[in-house]
């Protein structure tokens, strides 16, 4: 299966930095790359890009953020990733909040980016380990009691540890010798029993309320 990738990115040494990644990774294609929001808005092919790639500032034009809560609007089963400069809690969580999937400096190694994207489109929520750090230290922060009536199994229990310790898919099914698909499962039960629908939501749970 061919994943399929968009790019959002105003600097075209940086645009054609990420494409050429993409074009070169088996199992990816990139054939919908735009330099502003505006542009993606407006020419945007059907189906959509599996995973899109979202800078944040876009120039003078609409913001990242504003463009992620316009395609969440418009396509809400698409990923989108940030991968931005800023590391900024308030753009973090600007994004998070508008629907972004994930969050990465752009610095970030061609390879982490590679993975993000496989993550993303497997429904986890990748962050570039400094991003991540930032997250989980603000829910800590504002946790309350302890969700009631949530039972999850060891298994579930030690798998959402990994996850709010920023763990991709692959990390884990190495750290706790399973399969990944074994994994996406186990994070598909937690996700029904917390009443999430992503990874960002499942740790923001995990951490409100104590049960890790």
């Amino acid at each position: 299966m061919t994943i399929s990738v968009g790019i959002v990115e105003d600097d075209p040494i940086i645009r054609e930095g990420i494409s050429t990644l993409i074009h070169s990774t088996p199992g990816f294609e990139c054939r919908q790359v735009y330099a502003s929001c505006e542009e993606a808005l407006e020419k945007m092919d059907l189906p959509p890009p599996d995973v899109l790639l979202m800078d944040i500032n876009l120039g003078s034009g609409m913001s990242g953020i504003e463009g992620v809560k316009r395609f969440k609007s418009i396509f809400p089963e698409m990923n989108i990733l940030m991968v931005t400069v800023y590391e900024e809690n308030d753009k973090i969580f600007q994004s998070l909040c508008a629907g972004a999937s994930g969050y990465l400096i752009k610095r970030t190694p061609p390879e982490k980016i590679v993975e993000a994207i496989t993550e993303a489109n497997s429904g986890g929520a990748p962050m570039t380990p400094s991003i991540a750090r930032k997250v989980l230290d603000a829910f800590k922060m504002i946790a309350p009691p302890t969700l009631p009536n949530v039972r999850l199994t060891p298994r579930e229990a030690e798998i959402l540890e990994h996850l709010v310790a920023g763990s991709s898919y692959k990390k884990i099914a190495t750290a706790l010798t399973i399969k990944v698909d074994t994994v996406s499962s186990h994070v598909k039960k937690i996700y029904e029993k917390l009443q999430v629908h992503s990874k960002t939501e499942a740790v923001a749970k995990a951490l409100r309320h104590k049960l890790v």
